[in-house]
C-alpha cells in the first residue's frame, strides 16, 4: 500500500533544505547544467527583452513564488488570495489524486496567469527509480495536464529535489527544466502559519525560489502575511520563467538559486 503525501514528506530521513544541496552530489561527478536565475539572465542573448508588459527581473527585486504537491482543496481559496495581491506563482503539480481530482482547479490556474509545473505523478525520487519508471512519473502528468489545459509544463521539481544525470538526460529529451529552490518553511511539518510566514521572511533574497505546498492547511493562511512582507521589502513576486526572463528554461538544465 502507498504511503500518502503528507505522510511521506514527514517521514524524509533528509530535511527538505538540504536535499537540493545533496541533489547536485548524488552519483558522484555530474554532467548536467547547473546554473541561476541570474546566470541563465545573464547569459540571454544580446538584445532580448521580456515580454511585453511583463516584470523584467534584470530590473526589479524579484523572487518567483511555487507551491508542490496539489492542486487540493485549499487551492482555490489561494488563487483568490493570489489574484487580490496581484501576485503570480508557479504550480509544481501531482498527477495522481491532485490533477486528476482538480481539472477545474488546474484550469484557473492556468486561465489566471499562473505557471502550470509539473511534480510527478506519484512523488516517486526518480534518482531511485529505473528511467523508464522514471520518464512515465514525468509524461503521465504532462500528458493529464495537457488533455486538461492543452499546455504542457516546461518545467519540473523533481521530488526532494533529488536529481542527477538520469534525470536530466529525460528532462532533456521531454524538453523540460529542472527547479529546485533557496527558501523552505518546511510547511510539511507544522500547521503554525505565523512561523510558515517567519521562516520565508528570513530566508528570502533576490532571486530566490520560495517553496510551500498547497496541500497543508496551515500554508495557504500564512500566504497574505509572506506576500505583504515581501511587498514591504521591495520584492516583486512572479513565476520560475518570468524569474528566468529574458532567458528561457533551457531542456535539462536544473536552476537553483
Amino acid at each position: 500500500m502507498s504511503i500518502p503525501i503528507s505522510r511521506r514528506f514527514r517521514r524524509m530521513s533528509v530535511s527538505v533544505l538540504g536535499a537540493a544541496a545533496l541533489a547536485l552530489t548524488l552519483g558522484g561527478c555530474n554532467s548536467y547544467d547547473t546554473t541561476t536565475p541570474r546566470s541563465a539572465r545573464d547569459k540571454a542573448p544580446a538584445g532580448s527583452q521580456v515580454a511585453s508588459g511583463a516584470v523584467d527581473c534584470r530590473v526589479a527585486k524579484c523572487v518567483a513564488l511555487t507551491f508542490d504537491a496539489g492542486p487540493s482543496a485549499n487551492t482555490p481559496r489561494l488563487l483568490d488570495i493570489l489574484k487580490q495581491h496581484q501576485a503570480q506563482a508557479t504550480f509544481f503539480m501531482l498527477g495522481a489524486k491532485h490533477v486528476v481530482k482538480y481539472p477545474d482547479t488546474v484550469r484557473r490556474i492556468a486561465a489566471e496567469g499562473h505557471e502550470l509545473a509539473n511534480h510527478t505523478w506519484s512523488h516517486q525520487i526518480l534518482t531511485d527509480i529505473k528511467p523508464d519508471e522514471a520518464r512515465k512519473e514525468i509524461t503521465l502528468t504532462q500528458d493529464a495536464v495537457a488533455r486538461i489545459t492543452g499546455t504542457r509544463p516546461l518545467l519540473l521539481r523533481p521530488p526532494q529535489g533529488r536529481t542527477n544525470d538520469k534525470v536530466a538526460a529525460i528532462c532533456r529529451d521531454l524538453g523540460m527544466a529542472e527547479v529546485l529552490w533557496s527558501v523552505t518553511a518546511k510547511d510539511y511539518e507544522t500547521t503554525d502559519s505565523a512561523l510558515i510566514e517567519k521562516r520565508v521572511l528570513d530566508q528570502v533574497k533576490p532571486d530566490g525560489i520560495i517553496l510551500l505546498h498547497d496541500i497543508y492547511q496551515g500554508t495557504v493562511p500564512a500566504v497574505p502575511g509572506i506576500l505583504d512582507g515581501l511587498k514591504q521589502r521591495g520584492y516583486t513576486v512572479v513565476t520560475v520563467s518570468q524569474l528566468l526572463a529574458p532567458a528561457k528554461p533551457q531542456p535539462g538544465t536544473v536552476y537553483k538559486p
